[in-house]
């Protein structure tokens, strides 16, 4: 594994000898707007699995069907990450004027195991993902924060997992954020407890404006949670499911959160990422950027 990773980085140094990299954090802004919009690769996860697309299709798929130029990656629609994999991927970006903005990463292991062993290798996991997020001139990889234990037992090994990843990742200026995605990290009290314990400037949180239920009986309130994570936020996923015939969210007030995203002087991007099944995928996707558009002008 060792030999592996040391090729990998010998790779991604020669191949961007005397390349300036594309940081995607000067990206123009929507003069109408108080945020940046992005495009989160899960809400086209349909497409993607049935292979109608691939991953690298993805960032002109953005751009030209719904004129979106900054992407969020999903580690599982990678092919792989060697080097030739992603030169193609950054080509496609670069080139084009897409801005690479963050990467979720999923199925690397429990940054908040109990057990020292399982966390160490989940960290070293993602070790990875922070050297494919550089190349690609991404800022950002989302992590879970996720282990089997009491609350109180979870939260010491997330804050230990975190600050070890956390610390990797800033030498590469690379964030690393948290997502409300199940379990305790759906408690946005816990989670913004944990983030401030691990008290490093590139460890954050990604919002959800889903993701509440903490398990199938106990749910947290969105709101509440949505305000308590987003003093940590570098990032925001507005997640949709439905919308009514005024093209409003129906499981959700977007102006009451989008509000809460604004008094926490947020000005970064907000991803859509739609989930929902009534509408198609491109459906889904313009008719959250339109809501977007519609509150944030009101809210600018």
């Amino acid at each position: 594994m060792a030999g592996d990773r040391r090729k990998f980085l010998k790779d991604l140094a020669t191949a961007s000898a005397g390349f300036l990299f594309f940081a995607g954090k000067d990206a123009p802004r929507n003069d109408n707007l108080f945020f940046d919009i992005s495009l989160a690769e899960w809400s086209l996860h349909r497409k993607l699995f049935n292979n109608e697309i691939t991953n690298l299709d993805f960032p002109i798929t953005a751009r030209d069907k719904f004129d979106i130029h900054a992407v969020e990656y999903v580690s599982t629609f990678f092919k792989n990450t060697k080097i030739h994999y992603l030169a193609d991927l950054r080509d496609r970006t670069v080139n084009e004027g897409i801005d690479n903005v963050l990467i979720m990463v999923d199925g690397e292991g429990n940054l908040g195991a109990t057990d020292s062993k399982e966390r160490n290798q989940a960290v070293e996991n993602h070790f990875k993902w922070i050297e494919t997020a550089k190349y690609l001139g991404c800022q950002t990889i989302r992590v879970n924060a996720r282990g089997e234990g009491s609350k109180e037992e979870v939260a010491s090994a997330a804050v230990d997992g975190l600050a070890s990843l956390s610390e990797r990742a800033a030498a590469d200026g690379i964030n690393v954020v948290v997502e409300n995605h199940g379990g305790y990290s759906s408690n946005g009290q816990w989670m913004a407890n944990v983030i401030k314990q691990v008290d490093m400037p590139n460890c954050g949180t990604l919002p959800d404006f889903g993701n509440f239920n903490i398990n199938e009986n106990e749910s947290y309130d969105r709101y509440k949670g949505i305000k308590e994570l987003m003093p940590y936020a570098k990032g925001v996923s507005a997640k949709t499911y439905d919308f009514d015939e005024n093209g409003n969210e129906t499981s959700m007030d977007f102006y009451r959160i989008m509000k809460i995203v604004k008094q926490a002087s947020y000005r970064g991007y907000v991803g859509i990422e739609y989930e929902g099944s009534n509408l198609s995928e491109e459906e889904g996707i313009m008719a959250t950027k339109r809501l977007l558009e519609k509150v944030g002008k009101k809210l600018s």
